[in-house]
């Protein structure tokens, strides 16, 4: 790929149209040079790899305008290729740090060049000026002294009060999505971070957090009787809420306060553990108003399939994060979710490591011996040694996978012109949960996200939905998109049609989702190969955590996960002692000039040090 972060990665408008023609060629990169093949040992057999990625499936997007119109307008301030990390790496981050460069703009995190428009790298986030602020775990001070001096950058929630919220949203045609899609950031994959989650406690603890910023999610949404209102999370929210009676209100706080301490009132619940959540939800004196919220906005559980115990569970986690960064329990890192891997790929940069971007591996070889994986050779005929490989589910072939069932993801990305609930702010980010809208339908999870989450540009909103696929993504999720928005192009639209937010432009794609997989589904993977999935559809990212510490631990028992890293000036590296075979790489044919991959080597990190330092 020509991108970070494989299915996880975050795009540009323009970037998002390549990928999207990409993924709807079927057609496969046959290589017909077999010079790799002179190698391989007579000792030695291959574990050839996937030559084109199958993850994605049934793409559809759709344009909601004058499409025509566009056909000749071009990004603004499209830059000129930047230089790959080399010779001028040193210059090149250092110009890609700048302040003149639009706030979206890719950055070097660690690794090469991109194109204008190709997904990957934005700006870090910690250069936005007058966005950010500093916050501790003092906000929750029956915590502090858990989580002492552990801090995130976030941005700032306020915004000034809407002027027009009340008028007509400002007309936004495609010609200036395209010519602002340099604004755009649009996330693959739709996450939020729990405020107590694993991912928030390894960028605390590994220091990764200073390579991003992050803002709260600022409400929770649920879809009831056919309209989008505002659940209240926190008790000030509860006691301030004008939906709930008084009456409601005692109910929630006294529910939600055993959900706090369930484990240790087995007795208000052992005998539902074998119900759902739902049938034990309408025994607790709750009105169906509460129900609903407690099951669709708070636990976020299925009505069907959700235990008690799973349930309470679910509910407690939503509450244990609340207060602790913003009024609810989630978080939002500015630039999309796809900066998430590019921090770990600059911290690894900082300590030698190095990410190839455009950089085909063409199989894996195996000694007949031993039976372990010895090296790997790439697509340009070169042969790199190592003592463990860890492989994305994607590279593996057809023949590997013969025994693996995958489940999918249905996901569709909107662009649309105002909020599905209007209030005196814009600046919200949202997360609404739709309930299933037939029997056997999954729920559906939609996070919307405003202009100063630097995902997308001004008078516009980005709008994700996500559930477990059953069928194509647009027969998933297109009923949900007509309840809750406007896909009429017409001029003359109904006045219901009129109060909902206006879709300028959507796509629809569903996505493998192989987080469930057991590794001994694969066939003939030597023991020091390591499978690591895709996105999985839970909103948050515990598993990808759990994944990566669960191979790590495998490979390095004794080793720390993770560790607090000491401060970059402090690291002392001695190039020219590296002989080849401490790098790993053997004397092979060198890699052409115009496929060059990108390295990130101690004079790049000389930069990211120097940017680091003057932060």
């Amino acid at each position: 790929r020509n991108y970070y972060g494989g299915n996880w990665a975050s795009f540009s408008f323009s970037g998002l149209l390549s990928w999207i023609k990409e993924n709807k060629q079927k057609t496969d990169t046959n290589d017909e040079c077999e010079d790799w093949r002179k190698l391989i040992l007579e000792n030695e057999g291959v574990i050839s790899l996937s030559k084109k990625d199958k993850t994605i499936q049934y793409v559809e997007d759709f344009c909601f305008g004058d499409q025509d119109s566009a056909e000749d307008v071009e990004e603004a301030g499209a830059l000129p290729k930047l230089p790959a990390l080399g010779a001028s790496a040193a210059q090149g981050a250092a110009q890609d740090s700048e302040k003149e460069r639009p706030p979206a703009e890719g950055a070097l995190l660690g690794a090469g060049s991109l194109e204008p428009g190709e997904a990957g790298g934005t700006e870090p986030a910690s250069t936005t000026e007058g966005n950010e602020t500093h916050v501790t775990s003092e906000n929750d001070s029956s915590q502090n002294a858990a989580f002492g001096e552990s801090s995130l950058e976030l941005g700032r929630t306020e915004a000034a009060p809407s002027e027009v919220s009340a008028q007509e949203p400002k007309k936004v045609t495609y010609c200036q999505i395209v010519r602002e899609g340099r604004r755009f950031n649009i996330d693959l994959v739709s996450k939020l971070l729990y405020s107590r989650g694993l991912l928030i406690d390894l960028l605390i603890k590994s220091n990764v957090s200073r390579y991003a910023e992050f803002k709260n999610a600022t409400r929770i949404l649920a879809f009831r009787e056919g309209k989008v209102e505002q659940v209240p999370c926190s008790r000030a929210d509860v006691f301030n809420s004008r939906q709930l009676s008084m009456v409601e209100k005692r109910m929630l706080m006294k529910f939600l306060t055993f959900c706090l301490d369930y484990e240790q009132h087995p007795d208000e619940y052992q005998d539902y553990e074998n119900s759902t959540f739902a049938q034990f939800l309408s025994t607790r004196k709750l009105t169906p108003s509460l129900q609903h919220f407690v099951l669709h906005s708070i636990a976020m559980v299925s009505e069907t399939d959700c235990t008690t115990l799973e349930g309470l569970h679910a509910t407690k986690k939503f509450l244990q994060c609340l207060g602790r960064y913003g009024n609810t329990p989630f978080l939002f890192p500015l630039y999309g979710q796809g900066e998430i891997p590019q921090c770990f790929c600059r911290l690894c940069a900082v300590f030698g490591g190095i990410y190839c971007l455009r950089h085909p591996v063409q199989c894996l070889v195996v000694d007949k011996e031993s039976g372990r994986c010895k090296a790997i050779v790439d697509h340009f005929g070169q042969r790199i040694s190592a003592n463990y490989f860890i492989v994305e589910d994607s590279y593996l072939s057809e023949s590997v996978c013969t025994n693996v069932c995958y489940r999918q993801i249905s996901r569709a990305v909107l662009i649309t012109d105002r909020s599905v609930l209007n209030t005196d702010s814009e600046q919200q980010v949202s997360i609404l949960t739709v309930p299933p809208v037939d029997v056997g339908k999954p729920a559906v999870c939609v996070i919307e996200l405003c202009s100063s989450t630097m995902t997308c540009m001004k008078d516009t909103y980005l709008v994700h939905l996500t559930c477990p696929s059953t069928k194509t993504a647009r027969e998933d999720l297109e009923p949900v998109v007509q309840k809750l928005f406007n896909l009429n192009t017409e001029k003359e639209t109904e006045n219901e049609e009129l109060e909902k937010p206006r879709v300028l432009w959507a796509v629809y794609f569903n996505m493998r989702d192989s987080s469930g997989v057991n590794r001994n589904s694969y066939i003939g993977l030597p023991s020091n190969v390591y499978v690591c999935s895709g996105p999985d559809p839970a909103l948050g990212n515990d598993c990808a955590v759990k994944q990566a510490e669960t191979i790590f631990r495998e490979m390095f028992p004794t080793e720390d996960f993770c560790p607090p890293p000491p401060n970059p000036e402090d690291i002392i590296y001695d190039e020219d002692e590296m002989t080849p075979e401490e790098t790993g790489f053997s004397n092979s044919p060198e890699i052409p000039p115009e496929s060059s991959s990108e390295e990130s080597s101690s004079k790049g990190t000389t930069a990211v040090e120097k940017e680091d330092n003057e932060k």
